[in-house]
C-alpha cells in the first residue's frame, strides 16, 4: 500500500484535510499527517517510508528527499515552488510539482486590496485616486495574472501585459494590451502588477532602472517573490522619486528601512499572505492530493515542475 504523508508546519484547515484523506483512501492509499512540526529531524524521520509528499511552504530539501527512500512525487500545495529543492528532486527520479490556479483568485484579489488602500492613502484623510481610466500592467501573464486582468476590468482599468512566454495572440485574444518589451510595459502602465517567480534569470531584475521610467504617480504592487525586487535600488527609487509607492504581501528585507524614511508610501504585510484564504487552502491541498494519486496510480507528470 502506498504511502502519502501531508508535512505542514502550519496545518492545512480541517476541510482540505478530510479531502485529501477522501482522496488518498479512496485510491486505495494510506495517509499520515505531521502537522506542526518543530524540527527537521521529524520530518526526516515522517518522510523515510513515504511514496508521496504534500506540503505547503515547508522546506523539501536534499536532505529530506535523500531521506525519503521511496519517495516518487512531492506536491507543493501552491504556486510557487523555490521551496522545493528540485536538482535533488531530479536526481532521486522524484517528480516536483505545484498546484498551479488553486490560489489565483485570493492573490489576485489581494492585490487589488492593496492597489485601493495605497490609493486611497492608506485610508488616512486627503484627497486620494480612483483606479477606474488607470492603465494596469501585468508583469507575467499567468493564472494570477489573467485572474488580476479579469478584475482590472471589472474596475474600468486599461489592461497591459508582458509575458514572453504567451503569445501575444492568446493575449489580445482576452482583451490586453500587448507589450512587447518589459521597459514597455513599466513606461506605459501607472500600476504594474508583478506575477513573475524567483530565478536565477529574475533575481534583482526590478531595479532602480525598469522602475524609474514609470509614469509620475506609479505603484508597483508586489504579490511574487521578495526576492526579484533589488531593495537597495527600490529605496533609491523612492527617494528620487517622491510621487512612487510600493505595496506588497511580502515584507521586505528592508522593511524597516522603508517604513522609516518613506511612510505610507510603502505597504507591506508582516507574511507572505496572498493565497491565504479558507477557499485557497481548500483548492491547493485537494489538487495536490489529486496529483498525488494521479502519478502513483497513473504516472500522470502534468504539473510536473523538475523536467
Amino acid at each position: 500500500m502506498a504511502k502519502v504523508l501531508v508535512a505542514t508546519e502550519k496545518p492545512f484547515a480541517k476541510e482540505a484535510v478530510d479531502g485529501i484523506r477522501k482522496i488518498v483512501e479512496g485510491a486505495g492509499f494510506e495517509l499520515a499527517l505531521l502537522e506542526k512540526y518543530t524540527s527537521n529531524d521529524e520530518l526526516l524521520k515522517a518522510v523515510a517510508d513515504a511514496d508521496g509528499l504534500i506540503v505547503r511552504s515547508d522546506k523539501v530539501t536534499r536532505e529530506v528527499v535523500e531521506a525519503a527512500k521511496n519517495l516518487k512525487v512531492v506536491v507543493r500545495a501552491g504556486a510557487g515552488y523555490d521551496n522545493l529543492d528540485l536538482a535533488a528532486c531530479t536526481e532521486k527520479g522524484v517528480v516536483a510539482m505545484n498546484t498551479p490556479g488553486q490560489n489565483s483568485n485570493a492573490v489576485g484579489e489581494l492585490a487589488f486590496g492593496m492597489m485601493v488602500y495605497i490609493a486611497r492613502n492608506s485610508f488616512q484623510p486627503g484627497t486620494g485616486a480612483e483606479l477606474k481610466g488607470k492603465k494596469i500592467g501585468i508583469h507575467a501573464y499567468g493564472n494570477v495574472g489573467r485572474c488580476v486582468a479579469t478584475i482590472a476590468k471589472g474596475f474600468g482599468m486599461e489592461v497591459y501585459a508582458f509575458d514572453p512566454f504567451v503569445s501575444a495572440e492568446a493575449m489580445a485574444a482576452e482583451g490586453i494590451k500587448v507589450c512587447s518589451t518589459v521597459e514597455e510595459l513599466y513606461a506605459t502602465c501607472n500600476y504594474v502588477s508583478l506575477h513573475i517567480p524567483a530565478n536565477d534569470k529574475t533575481k534583482n531584475s526590478i531595479n532602480f532602472d525598469l522602475l524609474s521610467k514609470m509614469p509620475n504617480g506609479g505603484v508597483l504592487v508586489n504579490t511574487a517573490r521578495k526576492e526579484v525586487i533589488h531593495e537597495a535600488e527600490l529605496v533609491k527609487m523612492m527617494a528620487e522619486r517622491p510621487d512612487f509607492k510600493y505595496v506588497s504581501d511580502i515584507e521586505p528585507g528592508n522593511a524597516a528601512e522603508l517604513k522609516e524614511k518613506f511612510g505610507n508610501r510603502v505597504f507591506f504585510t508582516p507574511k507572505k499572505m496572498g493565497a491565504e484564504t479558507a477557499e485557497a487552502n481548500v483548492n491547493a491541498g485537494l489538487a495536490a492530493a489529486r496529483q498525488v494519486v494521479g502519478l502513483i496510480k497513473n504516472g500522470d507528470k502534468t504539473y510536473q515542475v523538475n523536467k
